[in-house]
């Protein structure tokens, strides 16, 4: 079961997935050959397709040779092999940030939980300079203001706008007018 919490994690944080599409997905709804990809059925019933890093690729490779290629089966399910429920992800998530938080002591008192790694997923896009609105498609997202959401900025990317700022040339102290004004 730690290979599958493993590589379900990985997939959850590298592609952004919903609790919902995570643990519906099937073998067959994922491609690990060029253009490797995981399709899910999201919100509104809207099928999308997101790329996969070739670590998780590796991963799911391994994952899926461990379970036995059959392309019906639930590709992360629970131990009686039916599909995962949202609180059986939201104790392993609990379960694992407990154990990081071991070597990660800034993990001490924060609530994590599936929706929180979507929200890094975007977050680390963001960071990495994808735009807002192909933000948005990755997460499918029908507005980019849904996705406004996620991306409230850390304090390191408001310090680096901040750098690009020109400083104001003012004396600290009250404001007094020139008798020009």
């Amino acid at each position: 079961m730690g290979r599958r919490d493993h590589t379900l994690l990985l997939t959850a944080i590298q592609t952004g997935l919903r609790l919902s599409e995570i643990t519906s997905i099937r073998q067959r709804d994922v491609s690990l050959t060029t253009g490797a990809h995981v399709r899910c059925e999201g919100k509104g019933r809207k099928e999308r397709c997101t790329p996969l890093t070739k670590n998780t690729v590796a991963a799911l490779k391994l994952w899926i040779r461990e379970q036995g290629a059959n392309g019906t089966q639930i590709l992360f399910p629970s131990l009686r092999g039916g599909q995962l429920s949202a609180d059986a992800v939201q104790h392993l998530v609990t379960k694992y940030a407990a154990v990081a938080q071991q070597t990660c002591p800034s993990l001490a008192g924060k609530r994590i939980s599936p929706h929180v790694l979507r929200h890094t997923t975007a977050m680390e896009l963001l960071q990495a300079g994808v735009d807002r609105t192909l933000i948005a498609l990755w997460l499918g997202h029908e507005s980019a203001e849904t996705t406004q959401i996620y991306l409230d900025a850390d304090l390191a990317i408001k310090e680096e706008i901040l750098s690009k700022t020109t400083p104001i040339s003012t004396k600290p102290g009250r404001y007094r007018p020139d008798d020009d004004l």
